[in-house]
């Protein structure tokens, strides 16, 4: 029988739990999430596991990183749920604040991260996103202070952020990235993914598919511009309103010149229907 995780959404609590894990000297890891879990969250765990003695995952649906036009209020909230995956998993430890927690009244202070976070992907259609997640990424490492951060490869420009952020800012923990979980047909793992319609469902793998076209185009040694525009044909052609399809230093997020200025990621963002999509590979 699953063993349920220890559950704490005070940060004394936390800090006690956090005590009783270290007792002996013991590696935490730490897997940040919005709840909502699904196999992709899952293998964050996984891979926590094979890094630290404890994990801990926190459950926060953050509302600094929604813009008043994002799904807040509808975002996905299947806590039994997911409490009774991570008891599959043995998670040690899941922290679970409020927003009232996170940010008490008068709470006044932000992280605003440049360099990756200006790179002109997420950050240009979603501009008060990345200073939503350092701040809330910079107080879980503030309570947790884990020596391992989990995140998924899927939100690639939030790992660089992340990263850049927990190297500049001397948090002390190594953020490792985890590799894009697939269903069968090649649509990336997202708590989002339920809003699909039947029909949507069915064509929201193109855009992973575009993407590899793309990918081959550049690998072939095709100009950018020309590798780059027969993907973006294919995902309007399938349906979706493009943001972006573009092709990035897979280090530093700076734009390239030629597929030889690698090493090279090749990221996307769709909308189809009211659901937006994100999804990236490496060239």
């Amino acid at each position: 029988m699953s063993r349920t995780p220890i559950v704490v959404r005070a940060v004394p609590a936390l800090r006690r739990a956090l005590d009783g894990l270290r007792a002996r000297k013991a590696t935490i890891a730490l897997v940040p999430t919005m709840g909502a879990l699904h196999d992709g969250h899952v293998s964050l765990v996984r891979l926590a596991k094979r890094r630290a003695a404890k994990v801990v995952v926190s459950i926060f649906v953050n509302p600094t990183q929604f813009a008043p036009s994002e799904d807040f209020g509808s975002y996905p909230r299947t806590w039994k749920a997911d409490v009774a995956k991570l008891a599959a998993e043995a998670v040690d430890l899941v922290w679970n604040p409020d927003v009232k927690t996170m940010y008490p009244d008068g709470f006044a202070t932000r992280i605003v991260p440049e360099g990756p976070a200006a790179a002109g992907l997420e950050d240009r259609f979603r501009p008060h996103f990345f200073g939503g997640v350092a701040t809330v990424v910079g107080k879980l490492f503030a309570q947790v202070r884990p020596d391992f951060a989990i995140f998924g490869e899927k939100d690639f420009q939030q790992l660089r952020v992340v990263n850049r952020m927990a190297r500049d800012l001397d948090f002390g923990v190594r953020v490792i990235g985890s590799r894009t979980v697939r269903e069968r047909d090649g649509l990336a793992m997202s708590s989002r993914n339920v809003y699909l319609t039947p029909e949507q469902r069915r064509v929201a793998p193109e855009l992973f598919h575009a993407m590899k076209e793309s990918a081959r185009r550049l690998r072939a040694g095709e100009p950018v511009e020309t590798a780059m525009a027969a993907g973006a044909r294919l995902i309007e052609r399938a349906g979706f309103a493009l943001d972006y399809l573009e092709v990035r230093h897979a280090e530093t997020l700076a734009r390239i010149a030629s597929p030889e200025d690698g090493p090279l990621r090749v990221l996307a963002a769709a909308r189809i229907g009211t659901t937006r999509l994100i999804d990236n590979i490496a060239v």
